[in-house]
């Protein structure tokens, strides 16, 4: 049971199947909306849940996250025409990060395509995009449903997250590569664990009927007992995704669909995601715009910055001189990096400032016992991540 049993307007958020486990481990009581579920932020403490995912295992409830079903003899041919990338060269069993535009080639949203099996893939992203999906299926044979309710997920996170997985008893879990997709068996209940995750260290994420959703946390928190596996919140989450140089939407962009003043959409050569965009692979919304703004060169590009001092540049403006005279972007995301030990941020430049290695200046204001404090302070433009651990990506992981 999930809970879910009042009427909308007596429970306006929904419970997802985990949440009495994670309420009964919630000690500050701290829950955020996420697609209409209530979520945890923190746990314990931001930093004893962030070190969790740095050097032993974390739990993170995915639930909320949206998973649309998309099936049919013309399923590859639709996605091809909706996404950015080739869908093609994500065989069966495996999982692919995607973009999609609209016709002015700004971003729509981003997410994760899974290729259960011919014809059958399952589109998972962090808003509810229905409507853009069914409005782009005019004219292709496919099927379309959204499945968020039926499936229930953890991501499993942290350098010791497949040891903890092979102590449940899931043999084989270390032979599984980074976006493989693999079938085990917990006691009677059937797993689908993708080696897939949002921290950019090693782990996996595990997807189940919602029925099995507390007994597998159960068995997840016995197993880990001895790999100090805890569950985590969204606010060490975004920590380790800003370290990874991985996109948030509503932070690091909005979607085109949602922006009210002309030029706050993104496309994702802007994001610094022309990795994602195959112009060879036929016609796909947005192309004829992307390739224009290929052609003429990117005015603004989204980059990692090196900050001086220690002070998260939440929201900075950004300038080409100390004098702050004349601004070129502004901070998306920021935080103190306990790993790299680097004050990091994620910011939209205008050119030419995004090169690698120029210095801007960042503005940053901070609350000190509600009095607020401008600091000036040089950042500089790094590459991205931030932090990537070679264990993210060795198959098969060393055993801790």
């Amino acid at each position: 049971m999930n809970g879910n049993s009042l009427p909308f307007f007596q429970q306006p958020l929904l419970k997802t199947p985990f949440h009495e486990r994670a309420r009964a481990l919630c000690q500050v009581d701290s829950f955020v909306p996420w697609a209409g579920y209530t979520t945890v932020d923190v746990f314990t403490t931001v930093e004893q849940e962030y070190f969790a995912i740095r050097n032993s295992a974390t739990l993170y409830d995915l639930t909320p996250m949206v998973k649309y079903r998309i099936s049919g003899p013309d399923a590859l041919r639709y996605l091809n025409r909706l996404v950015t990338r080739d869908v093609a060269r994500i065989r069966p069993g495996r999982v692919g990060y995607c973009v999609w535009c609209n016709d002015s080639g700004h971003l729509i949203d981003d997410g994760t395509i899974f290729c259960l099996a011919e014809g059958e893939y399952r589109l998972c992203t962090a808003e509810r995009q229905l409507d853009w999906l069914l409005d782009s299926a005019l004219g292709f044979v496919v099927q379309i449903e959204e499945v968020t309710e039926h499936i229930a997920a953890l991501a499993l996170q942290g350098p010791t997250s497949c040891a903890v997985l092979k102590r449940l008893g899931l043999s084989g879990i270390e032979r599984l590569k980074p976006f493989d997709i693999g079938h085990f068996q917990s006691g009677a209940d059937a797993l689908m664990i993708s080696r897939t995750g949002f921290t950019g260290d090693l782990g996996y994420e595990l997807w189940m009927d919602p029925a099995a959703a507390e007994t597998l946390w159960d068995a997840l928190m016995a197993a880990g007992g001895t790999r100090g596996v805890r569950p985590i919140g969204s606010q060490a989450l975004n920590m380790a995704r800003i370290e990874a140089g991985f996109l948030l939407p509503k932070l690091d962009f909005v979607s085109a669909e949602r922006t009210l003043r002309t030029g706050r959409d993104r496309s994702p050569l802007e994001l610094g995601l022309a990795w994602l965009v195959d112009f060879g692979k036929g016609h796909f919304t947005g192309r004829r715009s992307l390739l224009q703004e290929q052609q003429r060169g990117a005015t603004r590009q989204l980059v990692g910055l090196d900050i001086e001092g220690n002070k998260p540049a939440h929201h900075a403006l950004l300038y080409a001189e100390h004098a702050r005279d004349h601004e070129v972007g502004s901070v998306m995301s920021a935080t103190w990096s306990p790993t790299c030990k680097r004050n990091i941020a994620l910011a939209m430049l205008a050119a030419p400032h995004f090169r690698t290695g120029s210095t801007v200046w960042a503005d940053i204001y901070l609350n000190r016992e509600l009095v607020w404090e401008r600091r000036i302070a040089r950042a500089v433009v790094v590459e991205r991540p931030f932090y990537a651990p070679e264990r993210r990506r060795v198959t098969p992981p060393a055993d801790f």
